[in-house]
Parts: structure tokens; C-alpha cells; sequence
């Protein structure tokens, strides 16, 4: 067995000689967002590598770090290739009150499955749909809420991932666009995102450390001032200073 392939499942806790089908894909993707968070510290840090297969292998899944988008789904793209799963990776562009101005600086992957393509993705922090989305517009339901895919071109491509969480969202909003025409043909290339998210002064990832991940009745983030835990529908908010920061990071995150 390939060493990422070994290596993603057992961070995730998949058995090693286990069959991955797309059926199973559900409980890989669950697996997946409540074990290995969302999280921006190597680029607070600034311990920053190239994006290539050995790094992101050394950071997420040797290291059991987390990561950004180009980072999760890059790492769930490896691993889905060694699988013999069709995927390649693409880039979008988030909505977030209005269409985000640097770039396309998501990653998802597309996954071809008999004649249907979806979208996968577990590189979106708590937004995460937790099951393969068709792009035929149908809704998945998931423990995290409702998400859809939606054929509309604008100038930032010909699909828009739509999402309403569970306990958050009273009506459909715009998660982001993507041109599906559009893949990216070396991982190569998302260390233009890397860069962009690190040193353009409108990104919200340089600015403060975050971290998030999906739990069993909800979620938990963390960032240097506050600790928010959602636990089946219900909120709560901790005040925290650096000292609490790293007991949480240790409690919660292993780290």
C-alpha cells in the first residue's frame, strides 16, 4: 500500500486493508472533518513549504497537523486517487457578503462517479457538506445541513456551491463559485494560493490564528480570543487568553 494512502487512513481511523468505495465516501468524508481541522497557524507561523505531494504528506498526516483548503483537499485528493477514484482538483472563488476580490483561492475536488459528477470538499472550515454533492441540483442532506449544486455562469465560472447549515442558516446562501472547465493540471499551482492567502492584506487568514473542526453533535473553533462551541443547536462562547489558548489546543486538538 502507498505510504499516503496508509498514512490518511490511519489518521482518520480507516481500517488499512478496507475497501473504499464511493459508498463509503460519506463515512470517509465524516471521518475526515472530525479528525483533521481547519486551521491557518503554519501560516500565522509563517512555517510555510511548497505545496507538493511529500509536504502536504509531512504536515497533515505525519506531522497530524491541519490546514487550509489547498491542503485538506489536496491531502483527500491524493488519497482518493491512490483509491483509483476519476478526481481533479479546482479553484473558486467565495462569497462571503459579496464575491471575494483575491482570487480564486479555493480548492475542491471534482469527482467523476458513473456518468455523474459531484463535488467533494473538506477544506471549507464548518461548512462542510460531509457527503458528495451531484451537479445536478439535487440536495444532500447531511449532519451538517443541506448543500446543493447550482448550473449558473457568472464571471467566476459555470457553478455555485449553495449551502444552509443545520442550526445556522434560516435560508440558502452562496458558499462559492467555480469553473468546473477550469482544473488544476499541477498542484504546482496552488502555491500561488498559498501565497496569495498569506501575504494579500484582504485575506482573512492572515490576521489572526483559527482553528476548527466538526465534532459529533456539531463543531468547535478556536482563535487567540474566544473559544465557541456548537453542540446540537446550542452555542457557547469562551473569553480566553494565550495560556487558555494552548490548554484548549492540547485538550481539543491534541496539539
Amino acid at each position: 500500500m502507498n505510504e499516503l494512502n496508509a498514512l490518511f487512513r490511519k489518521r482518520i481511523g480507516l481500517l488499512e486493508h478496507e475497501k473504499v468505495t464511493f459508498e463509503k465516501l460519506d463515512e470517509i468524508l465524516e471521518k475526515t472533518a472530525k479528525t483533521i481541522p481547519f486551521e491557518n497557524l503554519s501560516i500565522m507561523a509563517s512555517h510555510l513549504s511548497d505545496i507538493n505531494k511529500e509536504n502536504i504528506m509531512n504536515k497533515v498526516l505525519v506531522r497530524n497537523e491541519g490546514g487550509l483548503c489547498y491542503e485538506l483537499n489536496t491531502a483527500l485528493y491524493f488519497f482518493l486517487v491512490e483509491n483509483d477514484f476519476d478526481v481533479s482538483l479546482v479553484r473558486g472563488v467565495i462569497y462571503n457578503q459579496g464575491w471575494m476580490t483575491i482570487g480564486r483561492t479555493h480548492v475542491a475536488i471534482l469527482l467523476n462517479h458513473e456518468g455523474q459528477t459531484y463535488l467533494v470538499d473538506t477544506g471549507f472550515g464548518g461548512n462542510l457538506p460531509l457527503k458528495p454533492v451531484p451537479f445536478n441540483g439535487e440536495t444532500v442532506i447531511s449532519q451538517n445541513g443541506e448543500f446543493r449544486i447550482k448550473k449558473e455562469c457568472n464571471e467566476h465560472g459555470d457553478y455555485i456551491f449553495e449551502l444552509k447549515l443545520k442550526h445556522k442558516d434560516p435560508d440558502w446562501k452562496i458558499g462559492y463559485a467555480f469553473d468546473s472547465s477550469k482544473t488544476v493540471e499541477n498542484v504546482v499551482e496552488l502555491n500561488e494560493i498559498q501565497t496569495i492567502i498569506r501575504e494579500n492584506p484582504k485575506s482573512p487568514f492572515n490576521k489572526h490564528p483559527l482553528i476548527t473542526r466538526l465534532t459529533n453533535r456539531g463543531n468547535i473553533t478556536l482563535t487567540d480570543t474566544s473559544f465557541t462551541q456548537w453542540d446540537d443547536g446550542k452555542v457557547t462562547k469562551e473569553e480566553i487568553d494565550s495560556t487558555r489558548f494552548k490548554e484548549i489546543m492540547k485538550q481539543y486538538f491534541d496539539r
